[in-house]
């Protein structure tokens, strides 16, 4: 009887009063036209999961601010330089919405003005606390943004390229120390 109670009572000590370790993490990268930061961001996270065997505990997204490539395939240059390490980017653009601040736990934006414009969108300060800026999960880049390449040359979309890996990693490093992460 008093092994019960005391496991009783380890099981309530190793929890925070009140949570409940999250199933599953329901992420959203946000840029300016979904079609080649964001829909990058959610490819190297769904394949850094998978590998880590956890892609079944998240839900990964993509959006832009700006809807003018919505239902457009990521930039193709993106989709060469992110095929060449292994990523298949068949993501089609949306624009982000009100409502994804109820589907998602975290929504991560790339730049100050993305972060800007998703902040406006946000109805409440909770909403407002799923923000983050991905240059905060960078390890290996000290970076004040994640540049849009969509003007550079091919330099421009690997060197994103390789700040979303790091920054992905870090994310996902991130989440799995999370006290409310299941395994």
């Amino acid at each position: 009887m008093m092994a019960d109670n005391l496991k009783d009572m380890t099981m309530d000590c190793a929890k925070p009063e009140g949570r409940v370790p999250q199933k599953e993490w329901r992420i959203l990268f946000v840029c300016l036209g979904n079609i080649c930061r964001s829909p990058a961001a959610e490819a190297i996270l769904r394949a850094l999961a998978e590998r880590q065997g956890v892609s079944h505990r998240l839900m990964v997204d993509s959006a832009g601010t700006y809807g003018g490539h919505s239902g457009d395939l990521p930039d193709p240059r993106m989709r060469v330089a992110a095929s060449h390490r292994g990523y298949q980017l068949t993501h089609r653009a949306r624009q982000i919405r009100p409502a994804d601040f109820d589907r998602f736990d975290r929504i991560i934006v790339m730049d100050d003005a993305n972060y800007e414009r998703v902040s406006r969108m946000a109805y409440d300060l909770e909403g407002l606390d799923k923000i983050y800026r991905m240059r905060d999960f960078a390890r290996k880049y000290e970076i004040s943004y994640v540049p849009d390449p969509y003007y550079e040359g091919a330099d421009g979309f690997e060197y994103v390229l390789d700040v979303l890996e790091d920054a992905c990693q870090g994310l996902l490093d991130d989440l799995l120390g999370s006290a409310d992460f299941v395994k």
